[in-house]
């Protein structure tokens, strides 16, 4: 159980990528007061936390409901996890959060808690099939223990998050672009490994 918790702290921490929010809170927060800046912090990281929790619930059911296999979503989780680890080792925008039009949208708006950050970037598709590939085999009835760990994973990658988007400043600094850029680089080799181990894992179920 412990083996299967750091693992998953591992990957959603990874498809979170709280690393590479530090210059983008900082672009989108540009100018702004240390208040503001700590307010949608703290609001982006508390709705996330609640566009994750039916997923953590209710999510497995919802498969169930819809006629899709775990092993099927474990596949399609895998595949998603895969393309965002490409983006992660190629340095590239993620086109799996947002499109050309929801940047420009971005830099309109005066509130940037909701979106971008909340969603799609924190509890992005990545991040929200992470949840429903861990979550889904795992009940609060029949294994509390676990189900209540990894609820815990997932609150203390919230929390790195947010400690993060606090700091951004300082670690911008510290980090700069091409220092994120390598971490995130680093970070996706493992994620992609896991999105194909997802892959195999769903096909062994499967067949």
């Amino acid at each position: 159980m412990v083996e299967q918790l750091i693992k998953f702290f591992v990957v959603f921490l990874f498809v979170v990528e709280p690393v590479s929010l530090i210059p983008l809170f900082n672009g989108l927060t540009d100018g702004a007061s240390p208040a503001y800046k700590h307010r949608m912090a703290v609001k982006a990281v508390t709705i996330s936390g609640l566009i994750m929790l039916p997923f953590a619930f209710g999510g497995a059911e919802l498969l169930r409901l819809l006629g899709i296999s775990l092993a099927a979503f474990r596949i399609f989780g895998g595949l998603l996890l895969f393309l965002i680890a490409l983006e992660m080792v190629y340095a590239r925008e993620s086109g799996t959060r947002t499109s050309s039009t929801e940047r420009a949208e971005n830099q309109r708006r005066a509130d940037v808690s909701v979106f971008p950050l909340a969603f799609p970037f924190i509890s992005g598709p990545g991040a929200l099939a992470t949840i429903l590939l861990w979550f889904g085999p795992v009940s609060m009835g029949s294994q509390p223990v676990m189900f209540l760990g990894l609820i815990l994973a997932a609150t203390l990658v919230l929390a790195i998050t947010l400690a993060m988007m606090w700091l951004a400043d300082p670690l911008q600094r510290v980090l700069g672009v091409t220092g994120a850029n390598v971490a995130n680089r680093l970070a996706g080799v493992i994620l992609g490994a896991l999105g194909v181990q997802f892959v195999i894992d769903g096909l062994h179920s499967s067949f």
